[in-house]
């Protein structure tokens, strides 16, 4: 389910659904779940990039104009920090025109993998732990509150990213910090 999500066939919160249920039912398994749910979402993910990028930009046709420069435009700025941000986000985020993005502009492809392998582990593994924390009502909770752990995390990962970048750069002698 997480394969045919991820690439062509839509089927919104589907593998987080199933995630969900599986989790609940069987708690023990949540880590196999997660993980085959991530190598699922990720194999999805690699069949749409391909095909994005053999297509070119006739790939990114159904999206406007400006929903392709944002996105264009986040990827330069924050390179594989979009991605991974973009593969944690619940929908109704627009996920598919990042990874259609990442195909069309030729993205490396290993740092496109890593990002969605750990946006969507760490994604499918959430999901799983608030199954087995909440049992049935964790779809609820999820429903309620993931768009707020969603935006969380990704202001989390942007001020480490930030933080990362300041702490790295360094005043050029005879040059002062403004």
């Amino acid at each position: 389910m997480a394969v045919l999500d991820s690439s062509f066939v839509p089927l919104p919160s589907s593998a987080d659904a199933l995630m969900l249920l599986l989790t609940t039912a069987h708690p023990r398994w949540m880590v196999f779940y997660a993980l085959v749910a991530t190598a699922g979402s990720t194999l999805g993910c690699w069949i749409l990039y391909y095909v994005s990028r053999r297509a070119g930009r006739r790939a990114l046709a159904r999206f406007s104009e400006t929903k392709q420069k944002r996105v264009k435009d986040l990827i330069d700025r924050y390179d594989v920090l979009s991605v991974l941000v973009a593969s944690v986000l619940p929908p109704p985020f627009p996920f598919k025109i990042f990874v259609i993005s990442a195909g069309v502009l030729r993205f490396s492809l290993t740092r496109f993998l890593v990002a969605i392998v750990v946006g969507r582990a760490f994604r499918f593994l959430l999901e799983g732990y608030f199954a087995i924390r909440y049992g049935a009502q964790a779809k609820v909770f999820l429903a309620k509150y993931y768009p707020w752990i969603g935006l969380g995390l990704a202001v989390g990962i942007i001020v480490i990213f930030l933080a990362r970048l300041v702490w790295k750069r360094k005043v050029e002698p005879g040059v002062e910090a403004i």
